[in-house]
């Protein structure tokens, strides 16, 4: 089901997003992309005669005896990847303080992450999900593929509104069958049912990279006295006394365990991780995010 965004201004934010993702994945991420994110493997290309220096691992031995003299094998790496972009749709992406929301944030990385895949000739695919999977974009290449992408993410209205992290991650596990890259950009705002577990499996399976959008305004409680809070998705409604110390030192403590279970989930499945904030520049985390797995 798709949102009531006027169509002019759906059009103005897919060409904004558009023309700074390609100028990043062009300009600042070129080459980066292709180190940091590797083919499936090498594959056996031809052979040649040996020469020094070469590795004798790579003789091959038939072509040798048959010759008398040495040969080896060469090899190239098999470059095309399959590139998923698992993005959270639920209620708490659509909070933002600062100039844009965590869902705006989330279709710009994945958009730049788009973008650069394409200029190595690989496919992008997507899974939208909540605690259900949403939407279901098969991979491809091209940038007609990236630009409905990038509509998607931005018009699509979920029919759910709560999270499930296990739910995309398993759904990656059994519809991917080979390996592949797969970013998954969440708030990783999830109470209840570890995810932890489905995390490593997928990070066995899969080249697996986590990127967290946070917004720092919703990290401190702020004091305004009586207020009413809406649930973003669970849609429950309360008054909170914002003015009480014990309710916002315990607030932060909330926060802080997300942020400990994000952190720890992630090193324990050997999953490189980034964090980026709302109103800020993501690509420094992104260039470190390269810089790590080169």
């Amino acid at each position: 089901m798709k949102s009531r965004l006027q169509t002019s201004d759906l059009l103005k934010k897919v060409r904004r997003i558009e023309i700074k993702a390609r100028g990043l994945s062009e300009q600042v991420f070129a080459g980066q992309y292709h180190s940091a994110f590797r083919g499936r493997g090498m594959a056996f290309s031809e052979v040649r005669g040996y020469q020094v220096g070469d590795d004798v691992r790579d003789i091959d031995w038939n072509v040798t005896a048959r010759y008398a003299n040495p040969f080896i094998k060469v090899f190239e790496e098999e470059r095309e990847l399959t590139v998923m972009l698992l993005v959270d749709m639920t209620g708490s992406t659509a909070f933002g303080t600062r100039s844009e929301s965590k869902r705006e944030l989330n279709a710009e990385i994945a958009a730049t992450l788009a973008f650069s895949a394409i200029q190595n000739n690989d496919k992008v695919g997507a899974i939208l999900f909540t605690d259900e999977v949403e939407l279901f974009i098969p991979a491809r290449s091209g940038k007609k593929h990236i630009l409905y992408l990038i509509r998607e993410l931005l018009s699509f209205e979920p029919r759910s509104r709560e999270t499930n992290l296990n739910v995309p991650l398993s759904y990656l596990n059994r519809l991917i069958k080979r390996r592949c890259t797969a970013f998954l950009i969440s708030d990783f705002f999830q109470w209840g049912e570890p995810y932890s577990q489905t995390l490593m499996l997928a990070a066995r399976k899969h080249d697996l990279v986590a990127i967290r959008t946070y917004d720092e305004g919703a990290v401190e409680l702020p004091q305004m006295g009586i207020v009413r809070l809406l649930d973003a998705e669970s849609g429950e409604e309360r008054y909170i006394d914002t003015s009480s110390p014990r309710l916002r030192k315990a607030y932060r403590k909330s926060i802080e365990e997300q942020l400990e279970t994000f952190r720890s989930n992630c090193l324990r499945g050997g999953v490189d991780h980034i964090e980026v904030s709302t109103g800020k520049d993501y690509v420094p985390e992104l260039i470190k995010l390269f810089g790590v797995r080169r």
